[in-house]
């Protein structure tokens, strides 16, 4: 059901063509980035935040991490990340393939800085088992996300 309706989403763009099934997880960054064959950093990862009864996704590289003072000067609030059921209940996707498509309108989608390194980036299509192979530009008309600066390194 969620691969369907990341699906739908893409087709509105014609970009259903770029999602690949795969017979391995892909819902951590380290088993996507082997699945697809590209680094970690590559792998647009969704994560999912508390946001006035709603939430934001905040999709970013694989090898960053949310920085707790940045996100609350952008959005006012305490970075709190949904429960599995929630984020289930909110996205219409379960953790691991939660990703920016097809997602309720109550979800604000907001693309990190930390992706704008890459010409192509791959989140997830809604599965435990899916990415989707797209350019920055297409990942933003996609999703129609709002580009912020709320992540930070993880490297020494």
């Amino acid at each position: 059901m969620a691969l369907e309706k990341a699906k739908k989403h893409l087709e509105k763009f014609g970009l259903e063509d770029r999602i690949h099934i795969f017979e391995v997880s892909t819902a951590t960054v380290e088993l996507a980035a082997q699945a697809v064959g590209c680094e970690p950093a590559r792998i647009a990862k969704t994560l999912s935040f508390e946001r006035d009864g709603g939430c934001v996704l905040i999709v970013c590289a694989g090898d960053v991490k949310i920085d707790n003072r940045k996100f609350k000067d952008a959005f006012h609030t305490k970075a709190k990340m949904l429960s599995p059921d929630c984020a289930e209940e909110l996205t219409g996707h379960r953790v691991g393939g939660v990703c920016p498509f097809g997602v309720p309108d109550t979800a604000m989608v907001c693309l990190d800085e930390s992706l704008r390194r890459f010409d192509v980036v791959y989140p997830a299509a809604g599965t435990d088992n899916t990415a989707v192979r797209l350019t920055l530009a297409e990942l933003e008309r996609a999703t129609g996300g709002e580009w912020v600066d709320v992540c930070r390194s993880t490297q020494a």
